[in-house]
This record gives structure tokens, C-alpha cells and sequence, in this order.
């Protein structure tokens, strides 16, 4: 996961300053060694952490750190500062056209997932700004561009407008944004050509285009994975396009996390939203403040609340909480949850996402394997409709079919109800806790 490297070292370091109750210069000078070294294995701009490491020391020697009450704590929420900042302060807002449609240039370079993005970004606007986008392959060169912008369109439910490969991109930027007029489309977002490098034909068509439509925004696609390679591509495009935004992909791939940090602070330029998996609905507005607090391990409540509400059937949640209190929870129920669980991420992600959890007892160093999951799932399925509603019938016989059939051990099956008795007990235990007011605690978005 992005930023893993650099949020175990940079939690690490603020845990030594955290809890004194005096901090001296040598402490900042040796934290501030610390996140410096961090940053740089990170494949942080170095002038970006020169800077970076000379505001946090400033600021940490500063009066009214060394001389409050808690200055551990007050150097840790400026590091926290100091990290938003660096992202960027604030999100990022996407522009929104006086007069529609709104339109988006896409620009990046081959490879660095544009055209899936652009219609992450497409389901985006429509789920989240109940938007009405239409997509444009100005893609010429490449057919199994257009192909696939248009299988995409299909599986969003989407119009794409294409001429297929003979037609001059800046004709077909211009055609879709007429079309989009007449058909009332309020976004219209552009997939335009890229290359393996930055080249003087691929800049000069860009510039044709943006001459053409005058879009209101220019969105640059860059692979978080390439790290430094990220900026110095940023840097080039943006000189010669002006662009308004980034777009990262994968940064929930196996990356240090340096492009995020760096692109704001070497180009001026905000980093829009975060490609966070492949599936379309991955595509996540970037907050830099909630970055910051995930990297530092005090997690990202509203981003989880967020996922949970686009995954969680509002009606279906009342409904399990009343099975919860009746403790007529099932295993039907059970997989239910699992699959609206599994929808909104990578389980590590989301835990990374609670606040304290890394530090929680038994929760350190865990590694979540979908396998796992994929068992849980294989058995309750190989179970009877009967079984999964009362799960009281099992006896050896039953375990060993059920076993057989989801290709595990009876002692497998015997760990998984035991458990889930447990959990039913605990679950019935919560929801009927009173308050001293009398009132019944509440469940997790609920």
C-alpha cells in the first residue's frame, strides 16, 4: 500500500517525542533527522524535504511549542500541518462551467492509466455530483483506446462519442463538445493521445486542442508508481499545457508515496483526485488533510464513512440491527455484510483507516488474506438454507459435507461457528448497553 514505508518510520519517530513532557532542540534535531531520512526513502523531492524538514523545525523550537503544556503532541500536530500543507492544504475543487457543459482535457502519457480514469472520473461525477458526462476518444492512434473508452462507456451506461481512427482529434474535441450542447450533457471529458515520451507532435495536438474547446480544466494522469519520473512528467506538461490538476493512479499500489508529496510543491499544482484500486468506482477525491492523518496513523474516519455510505443499504442496516438485538443474526446475514465489506476496500486499507488501530492489541502486524475471506465465504455457501438461518442443526455429519464441499477441514468449519457465536453474543451485548440516559449504543453507521 502507498506511504506504508514512510508511515511506519514517520510513526515510529513521532512516538519517541510524543509523551515527554520537555522537549529540547537536540530532540527536534534528531526527530526532524528522522522524518528527512524518511521523506528521501520515500523518493521525496529532495529540495521538497530541504524545505519541508526547515518549516517543522522553525515552527518546533518555536515559543509556543517548547513552552506549552504538551509539546510532544504539539510538534506531532505540526508535522501533521506541515504534511497537509505540503499535499496541497485543502481539496481541490473541480471546476463547474457558467454556462455547461464543463469541459475536461485528459492528458498524460501511455501506460499511466488515462483512459480508465477518465471514466472512473465519468462515474465519479455522475455517482457523487449526480453529473451528466459524456466521454470523447480523441485517441486516434491508438484503436484499443477507443475500443476501450467505449466498452467502458457501456458498462457505465454512457455515451461516448467517437469517429473512429481516420478523424482529426481537434475536429472530434470539437464535434463532442457541440454534441454535448445539444444533448445536454453538463461534463464532457476529452481522452486524448499520449506517447511513451513527451514529444513536440504530442504537445503541439494538445495545444490544438485546448485552442479549440477552451476546457476548464486540464487533468494530468500520472502513475504514482513511477515516483520522481511522476514529477519531472508533471513539471514538462505543465509548462507547455498550464494544467489545472493531477490525477494519481495506483496509489494503492506498492509505491512510496513521493509523487503525492512532491507534485504540489515542485509545480503549484493540487492533485485532484486518487485512483485507490482497478474497479471504476475506485477513484477517490484527494484530501490532502486526511492523507496526512492516515500517514501519521490516526486514521481517516470520514473517507471510511464515506465508503460505507455508498456501500451500505440504509433500510438493510436497520433491518441487521434489530436481528442483532433479537440475536436472530444469521449466516445469511453474515455473508451479506461480508460482501458489502469486501466492496468498500482491501480490509488492511480500511483498519489503516480507524483511528489507533495499527496500535490496537492483536492488531499489529496483521496481514489480511483474501484467501481467507474466500474460505469463510466457500463454507457458509456449502452450507443449506436451513443450516445458515439455524446453525444449531450442525452435527459431524453435516460439518464433514460441509467441509467437503467447500474444500476445507472440519476443524475450519468448527472455528467458524464457534466464532460466530461469539460474535452474535458480543453484538447483542453492544446493542443492548444503556447509557446513563438509557440509550442503546449504535452501531457503526447505523
Amino acid at each position: 500500500m502507498a506511504f506504508e514505508g514512510l508511515s511506519d518510520r514517520l510513526q515510529e519517530t513521532i512516538k519517541k517525542i510524543k509523551g515527554k513532557g520537555k522537549v529540547t532542540e537536540q530532540d527536534v534535531k534528531e526527530m526532524t533527522r528522522e522524518v528527512r531520512l524518511a521523506l528521501l526513502e520515500a523518493d521525496v523531492n529532495f529540495k521538497v524535504v530541504k524545505d519541508f524538514v526547515k518549516r517543522i523545525r522553525e515552527r518546533a523550537v518555536g515559543q509556543e511549542v517548547m513552552e506549552s503544556l504538551t509539546p510532544g503532541q504539539q510538534i506531532i500536530k505540526v508535522v501533521q500541518e506541515e504534511l497537509t500543507e505540503l499535499m496541497g492544504g485543502n481539496e481541490s475543487k473541480i471546476a463547474v462551467a457558467k454556462r455547461p457543459p464543463t469541459v475536461i482535457m485528459m492528458v498524460g502519457l501511455q501506460g499511466a492509466g488515462k483512459t480508465t480514469t477518465t471514466g472512473k472520473l465519468a462515474n465519479l461525477l455522475r455517482k457523487s455530483y449526480n453529473r451528466n458526462p459524456m466521454l470523447v476518444a480523441a485517441d486516434v492512434y491508438r484503436p484499443a483506446a477507443i475500443q476501450q473508452l467505449e466498452t467502458l462507456g457501456k458498462q457505465l451506461g454512457m455515451p461516448v462519442h467517437a469517429e473512429g481512427t481516420e478523424a482529426d482529434p481537434v475536429n472530434i474535441a470539437r464535434n463532442a463538445v457541440a454534441k454535448a450542447k445539444e444533448e445536454h450533457h453538463d461534463y464532457v471529458l476529452i481522452d486524448t493521445a499520449g506517447r511513451l515520451h513527451i514529444d513536440g507532435d504530442l504537445m503541439g495536438e494538445l495545444q490544438q486542442i485546448k485552442d479549440a474547446v477552451n476546457p476548464d480544466e486540464i487533468f494530468l494522469v500520472v502513475d504514482s508508481m513511477t515516483g520522481q519520473d511522476a514529477v519531472n512528467v508533471a513539471e514538462s506538461f505543465d509548462e507547455q499545457l498550464d494544467v489545472s490538476g493531477v490525477l494519481l493512479t495506483k496509489l494503492d499500489g506498492d509505491t512510496r508515496g513521493g509523487a503525492a508529496l512532491s507534485i504540489k510543491a515542485v509545480t503549484g499544482k493540487p492533485i485532484k483526485f486518487a485512483g485507490m484500486g482497478e474497479k471504476l468506482d475506485q477513484l477517490e477525491v484527494f484530501h490532502p488533510e486526511r492523507m496526512a492523518s492516515r500517514i501519521l496513523g490516526m486514521g481517516d474516519v470520514l473517507t471510511l464513512i464515506e465508503k460505507a455510505q455508498t456501500q451500505v443499504d440504509e433500510k438493510q442496516a436497520k433491518e441487521l440491527e434489530s436481528k442483532m438485538r433479537n440475536a436472530s443474526f444469521t449466516f445469511e446475514d453474515f455473508l451479506e455484510q461480508m460482501e458489502q465489506v469486501k466492496n468498500m476496500g482491501p480490509l488492511d486499507e480500511i483498519l489503516n483507516m480507524i483511528p489507533g488501530a495499527n496500535k490496537m492489541k492483536g492488531l499489529q502486524n496483521v496481514s489480511f488474506d483474501d484467501k481467507q475471506i474466500v474460505h469463510v465465504e466457500a463454507i457458509i455457501q456449502s452450507m443449506t438454507k436451513h443450516e445458515r438461518q439455524d446453525p444449531s442443526l450442525m452435527n459431524a455429519g453435516r460439518k464433514k459435507r460441509i467441509a467437503k464441499g467447500s474444500g476445507t477441514s472440519v476443524s475450519e468449519v468448527n472455528r467458524l461457528l464457534k466464532q460466530f457465536e461469539e460474535m452474535k453474543k458480543m453484538m447483542k451485548q453492544m446493542s443492548n448497553t444503556k447509557g446513563k440516559k438509557g440509550r442503546g449504543m449504535k452501531f457503526p453507521f447505523m
